[in-house]
């Protein structure tokens, strides 16, 4: 459940099948502030008494389904404080040092086989154009120009790689979905792109971005789907979630529901997510400590 300014969002996420989780009983009790936000995440409280067999596999479904549950976590381990603030993402034992300290620019590529070849992992970042992706790339590492940001959607054309902390690459990919620029270039960036995410072996996890300040986009969900489809790991990513209250339309927490609720009709175990903002910075350290695990987990 979200609350934003009092106003709930609650989501119901469709249930996995059974799976190995033993027995505990969630929440959505316990709250995070933020200026102006309120997030409450699911709060784990222990059985007084173990359940029926029964129940134990409708927990268990019910926990698969709501939470991103990481590798080397039981559901009997889970406590309130593994929840991320305004996320579905638990942090596990894989989490680790999770600030950046250098980043560099290290090279574009036109093509997903001119990449670099140094077997580092690599955290690659989509979205439509002008979701805000350079402006959460710099948010991250805290430097307001290490990805350029532009008044013109579409600028960003190649697959570009930041080196962080000598260790693990950001990678800025090309914005989808903007206008103004040749079918022909869209038709490039399409087949580059699919390259790039089905034979780029150190790729571990796509950030794919989701303006919270509209509605559901058709273009975001075939996304969401293709990736899917094709066993790419993914988070998704909610930017300006700092806007309480949108221009036209829907607030920021009712669109978020709204893309919830149609992807629980193609994920059976929905994929982590986390809200964020460039502006006020929500979501920056929980969003880098999710990633730190992630990679720590693809490094073994």
């Amino acid at each position: 459940m979200v609350i934003l300014r009092c106003r709930f969002l609650t989501i119901n996420l469709a249930p996995l099948r059974p799976s190995h989780f033993q027995s505990h009983k969630l929440h959505t009790t316990r709250f995070f502030r933020t200026p102006n936000l309120i997030i409450s995440t699911p709060r784990i409280t222990s059985s007084s008494s173990l359940p029926t067999s029964r129940s134990i596999s409708d927990e268990a479904r019910f926990a698969r389904s709501v939470l991103f549950i990481p590798p080397g976590v039981e559901i009997e381990e889970l406590k309130d404080d593994m929840v991320l603030p305004g996320s579905n993402i638990v942090i596990g034992p894989f989490a680790g040092h999770s600030q950046i300290k250098q980043v560099e620019f290290v090279k574009s590529s036109a093509r997903a086989r001119d990449c670099p070849k140094d077997d580092l992992p690599e955290i690659a970042i989509l979205g439509r154009s002008n979701v805000g992706k350079s402006s959460l790339i710099n948010c991250l590492v805290r430097k307001k120009e290490v990805a350029l940001t532009s008044k013109k959607p579409g600028k960003t054309q190649l697959i570009n790689h930041f080196l962080v902390n000598k260790s693990w690459y950001i990678v800025d990919l090309p914005g989808y979905g903007f206008a103004k620029v040749s079918d022909a270039a869209k038709t490039d960036w399409s087949a580059f792109t699919k390259g790039y995410f089905l034979n780029r072996d150190t790729l571990v996890c796509v950030l794919l971005l989701i303006d919270a300040s509209v509605p559901p986009q058709k273009i975001d969900l075939d996304c969401a789907n293709w990736l899917g489809r094709n066993n790419v790991p993914m988070t998704f990513v909610f930017t300006k979630c700092d806007k309480m209250k949108a221009a036209k339309g829907k607030r920021p927490d009712e669109n978020i529901k709204a893309f919830q609720q149609i992807i629980r009709e193609n994920f059976k175990q929905h994929p982590p997510w986390i809200m964020t903002s460039s502006v006020s910075g929500l979501g920056r350290d929980e969003l880098l400590l999710h990633m730190s695990q992630l990679r720590n987990y693809w490094d073994q």
